[in-house]
């Protein structure tokens, strides 16, 4: 294995309450806590166990505001190599194609490339699309959602999990793969590996490095915007129920009213 890429992404904590601008209406991602996402932990630590039983690099590929740079170094730190951060202010606002498009250009750049590893979906967007729309961009096999994969020569297998079943799939190498998560637990990062992470190499690129042209502002050409939004209503309290003997009645029917049974 000569270099595993991993597709990350920094999104707001799920803890933090999430808005959207009141001038565009994208994500307004200074109004919280900014993370790593969990499923993209996953992936990274998949790439490192591939990277352990045989050999090659792990190397990040992200797109994002200047603070992303803070995701990055939490995967450094948990043992990648090093990263290729994409930072362009046309890039605010785009959608999930012109997104993809981006990234696979810059998988074009990257030398012996044969495994290219993601979430299955952020938790900020739950588009769960970009793994295969970068696929069908640089034309390779990808086996997506997998909760389990294992990498042997030029082969690839893994575990698609569904509602109606299993299914094993394969493929052959290079390939893209997106992983649940069910694929594994992702390590800590050490002190060691922390203090590591501040000298490794962190490559950043713009569209025109990676030869994109396009408009200045990408959010006026994408195929998807949202045009409004209205503020998730407060909480209300719920209804009380005094039992005088016929609590479970009263239960049961809120329970038939709700057509929960």
């Amino acid at each position: 294995m000569t270099n595993i890429v991993v597709l990350i992404k920094q999104v707001p904590d799920t803890w933090s309450e999430r808005k959207l601008t009141d001038t565009d209406y994208t994500l307004d991602r200074e109004s919280a806590d900014a993370v790593l996402d969990e499923i993209n932990e996953r992936a990274v630590e998949e790439a490192l166990q591939i990277k352990e039983a045989g050999e090659g690099e792990v190397t990040i590929l992200t797109a994002g505001p200047d603070r992303a740079t803070d995701a990055i170094r939490k995967a450094l730190s948990m043992g990648a190599d090093k990263a290729i951060h994409i930072q362009d202010d046309a890039l605010h606002g785009a959608d999930a194609v012109q997104t993809a498009y981006v990234l696979a250009r810059a998988l074009g750049t990257i030398e012996g490339l044969e495994l290219v590893i993601a979430g299955n979906e952020a938790t900020d967007g739950r588009m769960g699309a970009i793994p295969a729309m970068i696929a069908e961009f640089v034309e390779l096999p990808h086996l997506t959602h997998l909760r389990k994969l294992t990498v042997s020569g030029d082969e690839l297998t893994g575990e698609r999990e569904t509602d109606d079943g299993i299914f094993h799939v394969e493929a052959s190498l290079p390939a893209i793969v997106s992983v649940n998560e069910k694929i594994n637990e992702p390590r800590f990062p050490s002190f060691k590996g922390i203090m590591a992470a501040k000298k490794k190499e962190v490559q950043v690129v713009s569209l025109a490095d990676l030869g994109v042209e396009g408009d200045d502002d990408w959010l006026a050409t994408t195929l998807s915007q949202v045009e409004s939004f209205a503020p998730k209503p407060p909480k209300t309290a719920g209804e009380k129920v005094t039992d005088e003997g016929d609590g479970g009645d009263k239960v049961a029917e809120y329970l038939v009213g709700q057509k929960i049974i």
